[in-house]
């Protein structure tokens, strides 16, 4: 399988000073995501977590709701010419009576683009395939100071940024603060898949009482996945998109961005937030 990280050569400058020396990257494989054994979608991810990657993808898609619903995640074989496994092909096989969706090339466009389809078609879709509405009963109310101090902790726990400084991170936390899992990824949208993949398989969705956090910026992507996971609050330590914070207000998700120190914007779902002031 491949690794997380992986040596390349490199010429290093400093203050003048020339020297060669080997240095550490994330690692960043195509996964082609199989569904029923037709291909369905292809992203560019760090290995690992692969089965939790494609579970997650497929929840975001609408086609997963439970673990009951897969029958099978493998790895397909012979993926290369000479018969060995490259890793890099999962296989979902659905469970008897579970829906397959019509797998089109509108659709394929949809799930593979890193922005999705734009303007009214993108919201459309989401209202339509969202199996969890989101309805954390009684609402969540969050204090500003939880929040503030929820990215120090992600950063704290990403392991192979340490070693690569070129990961993103998305982690669930719990209402109260506690961390529930944390995941990395060369691409914070397969970071947040893996983690709602993960729950899916241990059968927790909805998300519904979870804080998600995201390193870099929330776009409409990210927002989607939260909607579709059941999570109620989004937050990330950059901006937002226009689409994302149309998709929160309109779905009921609280979404916060710019989240850096004692200071964030609250873009949709205030009520979820503890404010002290009158705003």
């Amino acid at each position: 399988m491949g690794r997380v990280t992986e040596r390349r050569r490199t010429i290093r400058i400093r203050d003048g000073a020339v020297s060669a020396r080997p240095d550490t990257l994330v690692a960043e494989e195509p996964l082609e995501i199989r569904l029923n054994g037709k291909p369905l979608a292809i992203t560019m991810r760090t290995p690992g977590d692969d089965f939790a990657l494609a579970a997650g993808f497929l929840v975001s898609e609408g086609v997963l709701a439970s673990a009951a619903d897969v029958r099978s995640i493998v790895y397909c074989a012979g993926a290369k010419a000479d018969g060995t496994n490259t890793y890099n092909v999962v296989d979902v096989q659905l469970a008897p009576g579970v829906p397959v969706p019509d797998i089109t090339l509108e659709r394929n466009v949809y799930t593979t683009s890193s922005c999705g389809l734009c303007g009214k078609a993108s919201l459309d879709a989401v209202r339509t395939t969202a199996r969890f509405p989101i309805g954390d009963d009684p609402r969540l109310r969050v204090e500003p100071e939880l929040l503030a101090g929820l990215p120090d902790r992600l950063r704290a726990a990403q392991q192979v940024f340490d070693r690569t400084g070129g990961l993103h991170a998305a982690a669930l936390f719990s209402e109260s603060g506690e961390m529930l899992d944390i995941r990395e990824d060369v691409g914070r949208h397969n970071a947040v898949d893996k983690l709602v993949g993960r729950a899916l398989r241990q059968d927790l969705l909805p998300l519904s009482r979870a804080i998600l956090l995201v390193s870099g910026r929330a776009s409409f992507e990210l927002a989607q996945k939260a909607v579709m996971a059941g999570i109620p609050v989004l937050a990330a330590v950059s901006a937002p998109s226009s689409l994302a914070v149309d998709l929160a207000a309109e779905t009921g998700l609280t979404l916060v961005g710019f989240l850096r120190g004692s200071s964030m914007n609250v873009y949709a779902g205030d009520e979820r937030i503890a404010l002290h002031t009158g705003v």
